[in-house]
């Protein structure tokens, strides 16, 4: 359909606009170029218009709060060419969830470009653009960037730990990538993400493990080892335990759903805790409460618990790690 004023006679077909925006976003730029005019755009988003500005030079056609599509189209659209999503906006997009809910969307663009922060747009301006992959039509950093572009920004060791551990767990990354990725960017911000890395590559995989390291350090027992893989000596492989005693085969399970990826992977440790007992294994199981309130119960537990795995012949089961 053709709309024309006067002054020019400006043509307007606004299905090729409507066209354009598949969410409903446009620059003014892009709107001059489908022949809407700036008098028209303005009028259009004054008081009582039927579009609202919702960054510099970006439009949306429509009224009301912005749908998470609409925020996303109109960040990249705001940022330029060449920008992508990173941080927990492309989190979300990979798929991780062990954040806080945030409206802020964090954007990467060539360090030439000269775009500012603005609203609720967080712009990183970067010599080093990583290798993009798309989720729902959106460009966004690769995982590993993205995760320590958002843990870069995070304040709480516990916040980045459970994201980092998060995405480690879901395969999204691996530990060595994500010390390489540190390795090759700013030192700004890398503190809290390096101290969480260091738990993860000694195996912790949860906030939960980490804090069980600390803890069973000062147990006084022999080295405990993290997420080793154990066989029986015939080549049966057994599941994983979180913790193992390999002198004794004494294996330490934490449980708890919130620090596991749901209902399915909760029931999976208890499968676990059959099996192994099967085997002769002694298992310990604590849940994350007991390792932050009741540390000292936890060590005394352990002690008995190995005490008990002594007395018994140990299991012929085979570790790696």
């Amino acid at each position: 359909m053709r709309d024309s004023v006067a002054m020019g006679r400006v043509d307007v077909d606004w299905e090729d606009v409507e066209a354009a925006a598949q969410h409903q976003i446009l620059t003014c730029s892009e709107l001059e170029t489908l022949g809407v005019t700036k008098r028209m755009i303005w009028a259009r988003v004054r008081n009582g218009g039927p579009w609202q500005r919702i960054l510099p030079g970006v439009i949306m056609l429509r009224n009301g709060s912005p749908t998470r599509a609409q925020a996303l189209d109109a960040a990249l659209r705001y940022a330029g060419k060449d920008a992508i999503v990173s941080g927990l906006a492309a989190a979300r997009l990979h798929g991780l969830q062990k954040f806080a809910a945030t409206e802020q969307v964090h954007i990467l663009v060539p360090h030439r470009y000269r775009r500012i922060s603005t609203g609720y747009v967080l712009v990183e301006r970067t010599t080093r653009m990583p290798p993009i992959v798309t989720r729902q039509g959106v460009p966004i950093a690769e995982a590993t960037r993205t995760v320590l572009d958002a843990t870069r920004r995070m304040r709480k060791p516990s916040d980045v730990q459970a994201l980092l551990a998060e995405a480690v767990q879901r395969a999204r990354t691996m530990p060595r990538r994500l010390h390489e990725e540190l390795e090759a960017g700013s030192d700004r911000g890398s503190a809290l993400p390096r101290a969480a890395l260091a738990a993860i590559t000694r195996g912790a995989r949860s906030v939960a493990e980490a804090r069980a390291i600390r803890v069973i350090a000062r147990a006084g027992l022999p080295p405990m080892r993290w997420n080793v893989r154990l066989r029986t000596a015939s080549g049966l492989a057994l599941p994983s335990p979180d913790g193992w005693i390999d002198d004794v085969a004494l294996a330490l399970e934490v449980d708890s759903i919130e620090h596991h990826l749901g209902p399915d992977d909760y029931r999976r440790t208890l499968e676990r805790h059959n099996i192994m007992t099967a085997h002769g294994i002694v298992v310990v199981h604590v849940v994350p409460s007991q390792l932050r309130t009741e540390p000292d119960k936890v060590i005394a537990h352990l002690r008995e618990s190995y005490q008990q795995a002594a007395r018994r012949p140990r299991p012929d089961i085979i570790a790696q790690w």
